[in-house]
């Protein structure tokens, strides 16, 4: 069950729940007031109401709005990476790999709760704290990425690292562009279309470096 799903479900005031479930109600509400409205027209007021709680119980979990809204922040950078951790050991087959990853991202921005905002277009990206986190997740995906390019081709960890970050970028980039275009292409074939893209220029990198210098043939 999602955030938003927990939130619809356990959103009748005065009902009594358990810690965990409570802090999770109190997330989704979040969510759903953080990306209508961003960070700084949103209101503690604004999410006790669309959770259906008193403020002092939102208080009684969260200290403030900015620790609640890392809190969400942080829930949703490890989703992302989860989910590219999990297209890239989802096959052993490069070119699949490509796609997985590139469709984990669409997935990601697709998601109706529209968490993606929260990490690629938030208002507060001046806050350390959160520019902190959003740097962190976009680097640890680039070096589960970077991490299979290595192994596969022999490149250095800098050499790989800078492909890995720019098919991270690429793919965020363009999930949003999608997403935002109201595209009438649909998901599986706009994946398809940028892991083309992707593909014939990484498949043009060796499956290993001879002596350190990359080979002029592809796979």
């Amino acid at each position: 069950m999602s955030a938003i799903e927990q939130t619809e479900a356990a959103r009748p005031r005065g009902t009594r729940l358990p810690r965990r479930a409570r802090r999770n109600q109190l997330l989704g509400a979040a969510q759903e007031v953080f990306v209508a409205q961003g960070y700084h027209s949103a209101a503690m007021d604004d999410i006790a109401e669309r959770a259906g709680v008193s403020k002092p119980v939102l208080y009684q979990h969260f200290p403030g709005k900015l620790e609640l809204y890392l809190a969400l922040l942080d829930q949703h950078c490890e989703s992302l990476l989860l989910a590219v951790r999990t297209a890239l050991a989802s096959t052993t087959d490069n070119k699949l790999r490509v796609a997985a990853t590139m469709d984990a991202y669409f997935a990601y921005v697709e998601d109706e709760g529209g968490a993606f905002r929260l990490v690629f277009e938030s208002d507060l990206t001046n806050e350390p704290a959160v520019r902190e986190r959003v740097d962190r997740v976009s680097l640890q995906c680039a070096e589960a990425i970077s991490d299979v390019i290595a192994e596969d081709t022999g490149l250095s960890k800098d050499e790989s690292m800078l492909l890995a970050v720019g098919l991270g970028g690429v793919s965020q980039v363009v999930a949003r562009y999608w997403l935002s275009s109201e595209s009438a292409i649909p998901r599986d074939k706009a994946v398809g279309l940028l892991t083309s893209l992707a593909w014939r220029g990484i498949a043009g990198f060796p499956l290993h470096a001879v002596d350190g210098q990359l080979s002029a043939e592809g796979h």
